[in-house]
């Protein structure tokens, strides 16, 4: 059954990314009355009024806002969640981490603001997206390997839908066994690990700041790696690859591509 249109929260106040874009790709971000510090997409959406970071929020503003529904991500946010469920709000925390679970994310949000159907042919698109370019990537020759950095001190790998994104692109994870961890400290890892790796491409992705390419090469023992020497080393633009979204279908999966379809494109 459908929801009616008046059954639907008028005010949502967005405490990540993934959950801005998903409404604006629905049609509804005319019902965003506040967004992360973070959001970049969609582009209208950094005029939006900011009140929260990741681990911390406005409280005081968003209740002042009376939102009907308060959207976040991750069991990071529960701290936030406790203060505005405390102070009467309606919250929803998703805790998704698979690219099935962000299809099924999106379907969810869609069914909660009347926008079912926008979803499903949303997630239908993407679904055939990733079945394509699996199909595609198959009849490669050769996977890469790949090493992705989440931050840098301490070393953290791939989160587990990036993990996958690698792995449909066409590409081998070298810390894949460790994407599922349900805290970051299980995807720590050490210079000596990945440089034992010999990973074929480097994908730097800092949440917060800046890669610094040029310091790859120069971590001990890391010279004899081919990604170094073959000067395969790139930054990737978090709110793309660490928001577990429309992003990573609509760009990510196409820049992942990209990247290492030159393996196999090699003389």
């Amino acid at each position: 059954m459908s929801m009616r249109k008046r059954d639907i929260p008028r005010k949502i106040i967005c405490l990540t990314e993934e959950s801005v874009e998903t409404l604006a790709l629905l049609g509804r971000l005319d019902l965003v009355a506040g967004v992360s510090i973070f959001v970049k997409r969609p582009l209208e959406a950094q005029n939006l009024p900011k009140v929260s970071a990741f681990t911390s929020s406005k409280i005081d503003t968003i209740v002042d806002l009376k939102p009907d529904l308060v959207l976040g991500f991750s069991d990071i946010q529960k701290d936030i969640a406790r203060d505005l469920i405390g102070a009467g709000v309606n919250v929803w925390i998703a805790n998704h981490r698979t690219l099935q679970e962000t299809l099924d994310y999106v379907l969810l949000l869609g069914r909660l603001v009347g926008e079912e159907a926008r979803a499903q042919v949303l997630v239908d698109n993407w679904d055939r997206k990733l079945e394509e370019t699996r199909q595609k990537t198959s009849a490669w020759s050769y996977r890469p390997k790949v090493y992705f950095e989440e931050w840098d001190e301490p070393q953290i790998s791939a989160i587990r839908w990036v993990s996958e994104l690698i792995e449909v692109a066409g590409g081998a994870d070298i810390f894949a066994e460790r994407s599922s961890a349900k805290l970051a400290q299980g995807r720590f890892c050490s210079a000596e690990e990945v440089a034992k790796s010999q990973p074929d491409i480097i994908f730097g992705c800092w949440c917060g700041k800046r890669v610094k390419l040029d310091s790859f090469a120069s971590r001990p023992g890391w010279e004899s790696i081919p990604a170094i020497k073959m000067h395969e080393v790139h930054e990737l633009e978090p709110e793309i690859f660490l928001q577990p979204g429309p992003a990573l279908f609509v760009d990510g999966l196409d820049i992942m591509v990209q990247h290492l379809e030159r393996f196999n494109l090699r003389p």
